[in-house]
Parts: C-alpha cells; sequence; structure tokens
C-alpha cells in the first residue's frame, strides 16, 4: 500500500491536538472564562479543532493518480457496476463534495439538534467531549481513510464485513463482522427514529403523538430507501447540511441574545451562578471519563458500517485530505447547538431524564412560535431521515450478503438478486427499530455511546488488516472481538460492569476507575486477547493462514 511520505519530520505535529485534548480535562478544568469569553475546558476543546485543521493543511497533499479499477490495471475496460454497487453505493462515482457530505452526516443528526443540546442543558461540562473527539477523529482519517478505500477498491467489496473477509480470507470472521455491524447498528438506527419521533411532535406543538411521528417516518425513509438507493442519500444529505447549518447558527445566536443580551452576558450569568457546571466533576463525570471516552469514541469513529459504504461510494481517494482538513472546521458549527444547551436552562428550566433532549426544541418553541419552529423542524427531519436511510440501505446489503460465502465472487444475476433481497430487508429492519423505539426513553447521548463501545471493539481487527497482514491467525482475531463485546454487553448491567467489579476487586484501585469508559476496559480485554495469540503464535512457530486464500480457515 503506498503511503504518504512527509518532508521535514512534520508528522509529529499530529501529536498536538492529541496533547491538548489530553490535558485539557485535567489542566483547563477550571471555573472561569478565559481569552475567548468561554469557558476554559470548551476554548481548549476549540483550539484542539483549530490545531487540528491547521497541522493537517501543512501536511503533503498525495500526489498519486486515483487507484485504478482491477480491471483497468489488466488492460480491460472499467468493470460495469453491478446493480447492488449502484443502488448501495452510487455506483462508487461519487465526487469530494458528495463524499464530504456523506461524511458530514456523521456529525450532523438528531444527536446534533437533540442530544447535544440536551446534555449542554443538563449536563455542561461532560459534553465538550464531542469536539475533542472530533478533532481527533478527523486527524485520523488523513491516515485512516486512504488506506481503507484503497484496499476495499482492490478488492471491490460493498460492506464492511466483505472487507474483513478478503483482508483475512475467512469467511467466518466475515459473517462475524457482519452480526456486530448490524447490532451496532440497531441502536443508532433506533436514535435516529427516536429523534425524529421527538421532532415531530414538537414541531407540530403535539398534535402528532410521537407513535405516529415515528411510524409516518419509518415510513418515508423505507420508500425513500428502496426507490432511491445511495445517490439519493447523499443529496439530501447536502440539502440537510445546508439547512442545519442555517437553524444552528441562528438559534445559537439569538436565543443567548434574546433571554441573555449576547453570548458573553449568557456565560457572565451562569458562570456567577453555578461555576461547577462548566467544570468536569471530581468523581462521575470527571476527567478519567473524559479522556477514556474521547478514545473510545475516537477508535470507533469510523468502524461504523454505513461510513464504510460512504468511503467505497468514493470514485477516488484524494477527496479525503481535503475532508480531513476542512471537518475540523465544519465541527465548529457545534459551538452554537451548545449555546442553545445553555440558555435553555433560563428558557425551559426543570427538564430531567430524558426529557433533557427537548432543550432545543422546547425553547425555540417559547420564543420563536411557528415560523422558526418550521425551519427547526425541517432540518431536523432531514437530520434523522438522510442517517437513517443510509444506516437502513447499509444493513440491508449486508443482510442480503449473508446468503453467500463472503470471498465468491458476484456475477450480474447474483447482484440482481441481491439488490431485490435488499429491498425486501428494509422494511424488515425498519419494523425492529421502530418497535424499539417506542419502547426505549433512553436520552440519546447513552444510545450512541453504547453503539461506540461497541463498533469500537473492530478497531485492531481493522489495524492488523491495514499494516500488520498475515501477523495473526484469525481466530485470535474472532476471540479478542468476543471478548470486547461481551464486555460492553456486561456494562449494561451494574453488577456486572467492569469498572465496578475491578474497584471492587482491588478496593487499593483509584476511585478513578470508576469513571472509565466501559468501552476502554472492553478494548484493552480485545487486545489483551491479540497479544496473547500473537506471542502463542511466536512461541509454537506457527503462522497464520495466507491471506491470499479465497476459502476460509
Amino acid at each position: 500500500m503506498n503511503r504518504r511520505t512527509t518532508p521535514g519530520g512534520r508528522q509529529w505535529l499530529a501529536a498536538l491536538p492529541v496533547l491538548i485534548v489530553a490535558a485539557a480535562p485535567w489542566l483547563a478544568n477550571t471555573p472561569g472564562r478565559t481569552l475567548l469569553g468561554l469557558p476554559a475546558l470548551l476554548t481548549w476543546m476549540l483550539v484542539a479543532l483549530l490545531a487540528t485543521s491547521a497541522v493537517l493543511s501543512v501536511m503533503p497533499r498525495s500526489s498519486e493518480p486515483p487507484t485504478a479499477d482491477p480491471a483497468q490495471e489488466s488492460g480491460h475496460a472499467a468493470a460495469t457496476p453491478s446493480p447492488l454497487e449502484r443502488w448501495a453505493l452510487g455506483g462508487r462515482s461519487f465526487g469530494s463534495v458528495l463524499v464530504f457530505v456523506l461524511l458530514a452526516g456523521e456529525i450532523y443528526t438528531t444527536f446534533t439538534l437533540l442530544g447535544a443540546s440536551g446534555w449542554a442543558y443538563g449536563r455542561g461540562a461532560p459534553t465538550f467531549y464531542i469536539l475533542g473527539y472530533g478533532a481527533l477523529a478527523y486527524l485520523m482519517s488523513y491516515w485512516l481513510l486512504p488506506a481503507i478505500w484503497t484496499r476495499g477498491r482492490r478488492d471491490r467489496v460493498l460492506t464492511q464485513p466483505e472487507f474483513f473477509a478478503r483482508a483475512f480470507a475467512s469467511p467466518l470472521l466475515g459473517r462475524f463482522v457482519a452480526l456486530v455491524g448490524v447490532l451496532s447498528l440497531l441502536p443508532y438506527l433506533v436514535l435516529q427514529f427516536r429523534g425524529l419521533s421527538i421532532l415531530v411532535h414538537e414541531s407540530a406543538y403535539g398534535a402528532i403523538s410521537q407513535d405516529l411521528a415515528v411510524s409516518i417516518g419509518a415510513i418515508i425513509v423505507v420508500g425513500w430507501v428502496v426507490l432511491g438507493g445511495m445517490k439519493t442519500s447523499a443529496y439530501a444529505a447536502l440539502a440537510k447540511d445546508v439547512l442545519v447549518l442555517v437553524a444552528v447558527v441562528a438559534l445559537g445566536l439569538l436565543i443567548p441574545q434574546s433571554v441573555y443580551g449576547g453570548i458573553g452576558p449568557m456565560f457572565d450569568a451562569q458562570i456567577a451562578r453555578d461555576p461547577e457546571f462548566f467544570v468536569l466533576p471530581a468523581r462521575g463525570f470527571s476527567p478519567t471519563w473524559f479522556v477514556s471516552t474521547v478514545t473510545v469514541s475516537v477508535v470507533g469513529f469510523y468502524l461504523w458500517p454505513h461510513t464504510f459504504a460512504s468511503l467505497f461510494a468514493a470514485r477516488d481517494p484524494r477527496g479525503f485530505e481535503r475532508t480531513a482538513i476542512t471537518m475540523p472546521l465544519y465541527q465548529l458549527v457545534m459551538l452554537f447547538v451548545f449555546f442553545v444547551g445553555f440558555a435553555a436552562r433560563d428558557v425551559v428550566p426543570g427538564l430531567t431524564g430524558a426529557d433533557i433532549d427537548l432543550a432545543l426544541l422546547r425553547s425555540t418553541r417559547s420564543l420563536f412560535g411557528p415560523p422558526m419552529m418550521l425551519l427547526v423542524g425541517t432540518a431536523g427531519l432531514l437530520t434523522a431521515l438522510v442517517p437513517a436511510a443510509i444506516i437502513l440501505m447499509t444493513m440491508a446489503t449486508i443482510l442480503a450478503q449473508l446468503r453467500h460465502a463472503p470471498l465468491s465472487r458476484a456475477d450480474g444475476d447474483r447482484a440482481s438478486a441481491d439488490l431485490r433481497l435488499a429491498r425486501w430487508l428494509v422494511p424488515a429492519v425498519a419494523l425492529v427499530a421502530w418497535w424499539w423505539s417506542r419502547q426505549s426513553n433512553a436520552a440519546l447521548v447513552p444510545i450512541l455511546l453504547l453503539a461506540y463501545a461497541m463498533v469500537a471493539q473492530l478497531a485492531p481487527a481493522l489495524a492488523v488488516a491495514l499494516w500488520a497482514p498475515g501477523r495473526l491467525r484469525v481466530s485470535f482475531i474472532i476471540a479478542g472481538i468476543v471478548v470486547g463485546e461481551l464486555c460492553v454487553a456486561a456494562s449494561l448491567w451494574p453488577a456486572l460492569d467492569t469498572a465496578t467489579r475491578v474497584a471492587q476487586w482491588w478496593p487499593s484501585v483509584p476511585s478513578f476507575v470508576y469513571d472509565i469508559n466501559p468501552g476502554l476496559f472492553a478494548l484493552a480485554l480485545n487486545l489483551t486477547v491479540l497479544a496473547i495469540g500473537a506471542f502463542a503464535s511466536r512461541s509454537m512457530g506457527t503462522s497464520p493462514p495466507s491471506r491470499h486464500m479465497t476459502k476460509g480457515d
């Protein structure tokens, strides 16, 4: 795999944003305002975003032409996209703009309007982790995304499970990754449906029930996916981002101005009343929680199955460099979401539990009435529908391919049959998510954190596939993922939570152990299994099967 060179030793600059995010929760975790007029920790997270963009802007650009199709490399005409490729990946023809808005869809979903503003309302400083993990994830993307694209294009894969199956020459691993991917995407899809039901219900001033809202939304997104495919979702994502930018920036400026007379006076009033609100507490959502949660979120950021689909839809990998530079600047809009959440504390006080997700909508409705609610509701509807559509399409494609051996090549007839099956699976998957969204009353941020912990367990396998192929047996890769996912599942029950167990078994362990994100414990156990596997293979003098195999182990 061709790698970039870094003349002048610039690569060390990438450590700067990492150090800022890692150190700020301790060094900048102080009450009061900074030179920028913002809480200290928030200021440093913004500095990390700007540092990421600046560092990547001085990295050398790739001068390589786009990697050719395997067919072109063999002297033949480019392979014609199959019907399934045209539906699920847009024919692998997307340029930089469409790939950018698809990847930006990871930023601006219902989580942005509802979850982030709700946590700003109810939690304060812990919400700033969102900016921290964004800065480091975009930094990582400069090297990671072209590597994933290059291998995926070479093997002409459509889905994440197929990517892993070919990288390790293991159909078993491919099917196992499919299971992990579907199970991790399901709560993410539920988050979109739940957010959609809240948005429609509140925007309609309660005239439409949440159950009816999510039912109508599910029907719309199913029709959209079945008929439109990836290209329709990409163009809708472009419209969504424009509307979200307008709505969020407008609210982030207007609400503090209406209530306090400006953003500065807002922080003055709230810091004077409750200075600890903008500081991480010593226990619970502590600096340890902050750094561990940022770590898990960064590791899992690009491991979503639908993110792989967005990458494989790209025409060439050079647009990923521009995306890595501009995405940190694009995420600065999240700052205005925080402003709305903070101001809403005095507009609609008293929201607790999952109701904190209503902060943005309730404050908008209270201050501005129907015209602004129409804009916010429309933008919010698209923030739910666009990611839901891409997630649904990805899940259906993965499930449709499970009936084949992951290493077998698809001919035209099989691809057409897979497309028909995938389209039938879309409403089935949507029905499961619709049912779950109606049963769940959890706030949106915890749902997302659970899904991140699940998908992050694929990170060690991805690292081995890209940068250490052939170094580990597939059995150890699978064992590591299984151990990690079981640890994540155990964290759902407090009696089995890993951090709690460790602290109880070793009472002398410092109290910060309680605050470590369970996903990080899971990832550590996952890596431990891989390390044992690598040591055992060397000790026994055995080597893993060749990655050029075409059959499973």
